[in-house]
């Protein structure tokens, strides 16, 4: 556990470390995790140690609080907590835990919680390592992670586990932080005073990130208090003293002008402040109060809409921000399928490109290929028909609609398959001199069902006359 000192400079210790919550009581956000009865209150208030509790594993973007709801927990808990990363411990590190943990609850009846932060970046081997532990009961798993967890921890351990997701703060979470980091002993302690349009600011710079708006405001502190207060003139200090620095019209024993009985006022943090110390960038990715959120949307609209001015102006707005160029990428290859499709099948291989490009060569270089990316996109023919065709088909499966695989469909190469009828009956399309025949696919319920409906558009044109010949063929002249 990091312990913290208070004060504007108290050592290397960040000002988001030293204003971690120390119960679930001061957390801000989250509510929906933090109700009573909830499995992350129920482990903080076990004082004894004793009960059963779940493993959950916290899934969330960065700055929303794993890390917080962890050692909020450890702080009220009366259980062993053990905090491992995985960006440095390895299977040993794990094994061990396990072992202590296991001795910690044959011996003494209480139970360890193991806080995992990073938990994606262990391999399959790693994460097996834990499921002894899990499974028997030897620790509860408080993982963090900021991927999916459907693709970056294995089946058995999601199994086992509860799956909590973290939002983004709000705007008025933000504040609060903000505002309680001024004043709290352990933050600034009133050692400067914020203005509003700086608080304004650094919530607005923050986007939902708790560790990025303190950081923000640290900065910040940092530069008010190294400025000379307003209106006064460096010189003048000079002139008031001597060659030896001693005030000239001062007295033996007497304060000097301006160290008189009343206290100095705090320096002041304003917007200009905020913007010069956090991110030359601040004021042009959020001149007029958009959010981060507002700027993406406005760029995949732009690309829609085939603006492509637009969509490079948004773009330019995104990587002076210091937006992450991956996030940039992901959001360009889900436009080349949504809004793209096969009205131009290449779309989605330039998006793809241009993520992989983006992944070897970094930034700023990377602006490029991003670039080329999204005027290929913007300039392209538009169709979402594949999009929503694959929508249609999913709300059919969700309301019931899908009946059992046709017998001719099902798989036939098992011992006593055939004898069940599986295969009997199927027509092998390249049997046939145009490599297509009529033969139902779908299941009975479902029949004569459509869900892809091609555009006009692009290459879709093509597509849309020889999906119509493959339908009468497929379905029998249906």
């Amino acid at each position: 556990m990091v312990e913290s000192g208070p004060g504007l400079r108290s050592g290397a210790t960040p000002l988001a470390v030293r204003m971690r919550p120390t119960s679930l009581d001061e957390v801000a956000g989250q509510r929906h995790l933090l109700t009573p009865g909830s499995p992350l209150v129920a482990l903080a208030g076990d004082r004894s140690g004793e009960s059963g509790s779940v493993s959950v594993i916290l899934w969330g973007p960065p700055g929303t609080g794993k890390t917080t709801l962890a050692q909020a927990i450890a702080r009220s808990s009366g259980r062993k907590f053990v905090e491992l990363s995985a960006v440095t411990a390895g299977v040993r590190d794990v094994r061990q835990v396990m072992e202590e943990a296991r001795a910690s609850r044959d011996l003494y009846g209480l139970s360890t919680v193991l806080f995992l932060d990073e938990i994606h970046r262990f391999t399959k081997a790693q994460q097996d390592a834990l499921l002894p532990g899990v499974e028997n009961g030897w620790v509860i798993l408080v993982a963090a992670t900021t991927e999916n967890p459907s693709f970056s921890v294995i089946s058995p351990l999601l199994s086992r586990s509860l799956l909590l997701t973290l939002e983004l703060l709000s705007d008025d979470d933000l504040g609060l932080l903000v505002d309680r980091a001024v004043t709290d002993a352990r933050g600034l302690a009133g050692k400067v005073a914020l203005e509003p349009e700086a608080r304004a600011a650094i919530v607005r710079l923050a986007s939902g990130d708790a560790r990025r708006a303190l950081t923000a405001l640290e900065a910040a502190a940092v530069s008010a208090a190294a400025m000379p207060a307003a209106g006064a003139d460096p010189t003048e200090s000079a002139a008031a003293t001597d060659g030896d620095g001693e005030s000239d019209d001062a007295e033996p024993g007497e304060p000097a002008a301006g160290d008189g009985g009343e206290a100095s006022e705090p320096p002041r943090i304003t917007a200009d402040i905020v913007a010069r110390a956090v991110d030359r960038a601040l004021l042009r990715y959020d001149r007029n109060g958009d959010e981060h959120y507002d700027v993406i949307s406005a760029f995949i609209k732009s690309v829609r809409g085939s603006d492509v001015d637009a969509a490079l102006h948004y773009l330019a707005r995104m990587i002076e921000a210091g937006e992450d160029a991956r996030f940039i990428a992901r959001r360009i290859i889900v436009l080349a399928s949504e809004d793209i499709g096969l009205a131009d099948p290449q779309a989605l291989g330039v998006a793809v490109a241009a993520a992989d490009a983006v992944q070897f060569i970094g930034m700023p270089e990377g602006r490029i290929p991003l670039a080329q990316a999204v005027v290929h996109l913007a300039t392209a023919p538009k169709s979402n028909a594949a999009y929503v065709g694959i929508d249609k088909a999913i709300a059919d499966v969700r309301a019931g609609k899908a009946g059992r695989v046709p017998k001719h469909l099902r798989d036939a190469h098992y011992p006593g398959a055939k004898r069940l009828g599986h295969g009997k009956g199927y027509r092998y399309p390249h049997d046939d001199a145009i490599g297509v025949v009529a033969q139902e696919y779908l299941p009975d319920t479902l029949r004569g069902a459509v869900y892809y409906e091609p555009t006009e558009h692009g290459n879709e044109r093509e597509v849309s006359a020889r999906l119509a010949k493959l339908r009468r063929i497929v379905r029998g002249g249906r």
